[in-house]
């Protein structure tokens, strides 16, 4: 609340600012003319050094000019404050579900040793325990990987290891892995269309971005989870469109929707858990392969659809495909000489 009031005051300070200077610019026209029409009037009365009228003239643009300069600053500086104050609220956002994320496994970590510390534990349910910790554990492990990979994505030091795949195969391959980790069931996930065309990608870039795909078809649906993965290949594309019938994203969300920390607030589901940077994820690493990602809904109730586009190898993009395998065989060199 404390920071919508700050933004507010600065809107109202930025539009009192803009009207003085408009104001001031308005009395300023409205002398000059005057001035000019006197001037006129009397130009046959006083000396002609008076009437100097390139003088007013240069006076006047020179105020203008000046006036332009100083309405742009202002400009600027007003934007800059609203990026921060929106980047602020975002981190402050950000900083409260990453806290509750680490909160909850570390919450459950602890009980489970204060149990088996505290009293006598048969040996299957110290198994069972454990395995419960275990799995804490990884969930920790993987929230702050994924931070600092993207933080690596986004200063350009990660660098994925891309190979050359069958577009269909991997795509399908993938999707039964992710299936497989969610315990779907086997009519949640249809696969339409072929895709014999050939894609440059990092495996296990592409595994993060379905299993963050289906993650996020999981969270938002009120009933039983149904997708459908169309596959084709255009002219220099290779298409994956990922279709859910989750609850939907309206036009004003859709613009929001890979912004990072962002998360859709739904009245039906408001108990949704997560950092705001899945879909995030999702478009830097399609980025990275060259390609675009695009989401669509029809609205409330009417499910969503993730448009990937990557280009074909060999067809679309070249040059940038062939430096990511340029990329991938100087890592292998490298380990390879590190090992030997």
């Amino acid at each position: 609340m404390r920071k919508q009031r700050s933004l507010f005051f600065y809107t109202f300070v930025f539009v009192l600012a803009q009207i003085a200077w408009f104001s001031l610019l308005g009395l300023w026209i409205y002398r000059y003319i005057l001035s000019h029409i006197i001037l006129n009037q009397v130009d046959n009365q006083v000396l002609p050094q008076i009437l100097s009228k390139g003088a007013n003239i240069f006076t006047l643009v020179s105020g203008c000019i000046l006036f332009v300069a100083v309405y742009v600053g202002m400009y600027l500086i007003f934007r800059n404050l609203s990026v921060q104050l929106k980047l602020t609220k975002l981190y402050d956002n950000f900083i409260a579900n990453v806290t509750h994320e680490l909160k909850s496994p570390l919450a459950s970590i602890q009980l489970y040793l204060e149990t088996l510390d505290g009293r006598e534990v048969p040996r299957p349910k110290q198994k069972e325990f454990i395995a419960m910790m275990i799995k804490d554990a990884d969930r920790l492990k993987n929230l702050i990987n994924t931070i600092l990979e993207i933080a690596g994505l986004e200063k350009k030091k990660v660098v994925y290891q891309c190979q050359v795949y069958n577009a269909e195969s991997i795509v399908k391959t993938l999707i039964k892995d992710a299936q497989d980790q969610f315990k779907l069931p086997e009519n949640a996930i249809r696969i339409e269309g072929r895709a014999p065309c050939q894609c440059v990608v990092e495996r296990n870039a592409f595994k993060i971005l379905f299993d963050n795909l289906i993650d996020n078809a999981i969270k938002y649906s009120t009933k039983p989870v149904r997708i459908i993965v169309r596959l084709k290949c255009t002219s220099k594309r290779f298409v994956v469109e990922f279709c859910d019938r989750g609850i939907g994203i309206s036009p004003r969300e859709q613009k929001k929707i890979f912004h990072k920390f962002h998360r859709v607030y739904h009245s039906e589901i408001p108990s949704v858990k997560g950092t705001g940077l899945g879909l995030y994820w999702v478009k830097e690493i399609v980025k990275y392969h060259g390609g675009r990602v695009d989401v669509f809904s029809e609205g409330k109730g009417r499910g969503t659809t993730f448009r990937i586009k990557l280009p074909i190898y060999q067809i679309s993009k070249k040059r940038y495909l062939n430096n990511l395998l340029k990329s991938t065989k100087k890592i292998k060199k490298q380990q390879d000489s590190d090992d030997g």
